[in-house]
């Protein structure tokens, strides 16, 4: 009863902080205070599921099982240093394409190649694109999004099957980009690599992309814009330098993982060339540069060149916070055991209806509890984690089904971050949401195709520690 009064006080703080507008950090950490007393409860009452220690019934003394919670959390903690990393250099990547008019470009060129039965298809084929090699959702969304989203308006497009297309070209590259926060952060949590989930990503992928494509297509040629506002393309030329050079920063970021080098290098070659292209061709000083990679790019006025606002190190600073204090949960629900009736009914439900059906129900449950992508991911690997492996599954597979999953369900619930926002940026209501084809179809294609094409290659690439 414990539990699920800890549980409920967490959601409702959740909702509070999300209907206040608040940080997610000041729920998670009321629910780090709530699990940490109940494991403390539990190691010091004698319930002590995991054995270590030997003070019989009456349970350990207090001061130890403050130190063994403590260095439980900090294990798992530690383990999740190497994405922390990830995700910080990350933001600098977000800042340094703003101020190297990487974005910029790519929008542009974009819309002087539009033809009227191509809006959309356009539309899309860029946003994945962009999100692919950015890595963020959020950020297109609130960059080519938006201007997308003016042209649409303006060209008598349908602004819901627009903000349809767009959700689905944000989440391509937010599922299955190898600098995506989020895959990064399932591939630190199940202890997997980054570049072989890609590989299986895109793999598991292609027919919901194949699908969503050709569906895309046909509603282009049904809703044709009837004109791209040249006074938007005179604005982007009055802004921006436009240069050429601008590409070179995605090439970079789009070629080297290809090239099997690592994301933090990759990441980082690319800031360094943006760097040098913000700096040589745009003529912005070093020190605004420098100023930019860390607090963001934020610049005057109220023109196009507002709408790249953001981005910088700071900017995945509360993302780090959150996937701390998540793993610190792990560590409290792995040390205390306080989570094993669940697991012992999820491992039931993996034998009887499947572990990828499984693990949608858990994900689709934990995005509608807490409905913010991180904490729903994290939660899901505490969830699946054992029940995967005591099923016959590896966490491999743990790590494709919770990207074909939680990744991408999480745009599809109305209340959730991961949703609204985007939704807001687009200025549309969820009504676009049953045009977001490639957020369904990923799971569903997957319901179908994951043991015919993928079992084998999924179980053989097991992690070490399962081994």
């Amino acid at each position: 009863m414990g539990l699920i009064i800890a549980f409920v006080i967490f959601i409702a703080s959740m909702i509070l902080m999300l209907i206040t507008g608040h940080s997610m950090v000041w729920a998670l950490l009321v629910g780090l205070v709530l699990f940490a007393v109940l494991g403390l409860k539990r190691l010091t009452q004698g319930s002590d599921p995991a054995g270590l220690h030997d003070a019989g019934e009456s349970g350990m003394p207090f001061g130890k099982a403050v130190k063994e919670l403590a260095a439980s959390s900090w294990v798992s903690i530690r383990d999740s240093l190497i994405v922390i990393e990830v995700m910080l250099i990350i933001g600098l990547i977000t800042a340094a394409w703003r101020i190297s008019g990487t974005i910029t470009v790519f929008v542009y060129y974009g819309m002087k190649v539009i033809v009227p039965p191509l809006f959309l298809i356009i539309a899309f084929l860029l946003s994945c694109l962009l999100s692919y090699a950015l890595g963020t959702s959020f950020g297109v969304a609130g960059t080519v999004g938006v201007i997308f989203m003016a042209l649409a308006r303006s060209g008598g497009v349908d602004p819901l099957i627009t903000a349809g297309v767009l959700m689905s070209g944000i989440y391509f590259g937010d599922r299955a980009s190898p600098v995506s926060s989020s895959a990064n952060m399932v591939a630190g949590i199940t202890k997997t690599e980054i570049l072989v989930n890609v590989r299986l990503m895109m793999k598991t992928g292609l027919l919901p992309l194949a699908l969503t494509t050709a569906a895309y297509c046909v509603l282009s040629f049904m809703h044709p814009i009837s004109h791209v506002d040249s006074q938007l393309l005179t604005t982007f030329e009055n802004e921006f330098s436009l240069s050429p050079w601008g590409f070179l920063p995605a090439v970079i970021m789009l070629a080297l993982p290809l090239l099997k080098v690592g994301v933090i290098w990759s990441i980082a070659i690319s800031v360094a060339a943006s760097s040098v292209i913000a700096f040589a061709v745009e003529h912005i000083p070093a020190g605004e540069i420098l100023k930019v990679l860390i607090f963001g790019y934020h610049p005057s006025g109220e023109g196009l060149s507002a709408i790249l606002d953001g981005g910088g190190l700071i900017s995945m600073v509360e993302i780090a916070i959150i996937l701390i204090i998540s793993c610190a949960y792990s560590g409290i629900f792995n040390r205390t055991g306080m989570l094993d009736g669940l697991l012992s009914r999820i491992s039931k439900c993996c034998t009887k209806t499947g572990r990828f059906i499984t693990s949608l129900i858990v994900g689709l449950a934990s995005c509608v509890l807490f409905c913010n992508q991180t904490i729903a991911t994290l939660m899901c690997n505490d969830l699946l984690t054992k029940p995967y492996l005591d099923t016959g599954g590896s966490r491999q597979e743990l790590a494709i089904d919770i990207e074909n999953s939680t990744i991408v369900i999480v745009g599809l619930v109305p209340w959730a971050i991961a949703c609204s926002v985007p939704l807001t940026f687009f200025g549309v209501g969820y009504g676009a949401l049953p045009w977001s084809m490639y957020l369904y179809l990923i799971p569903l294609c997957y319901i179908f195709t994951k043991k015919r094409w993928f079992a084998d290659r999924v179980h053989a690439a097991k992690a070490p520690s399962d081994l």
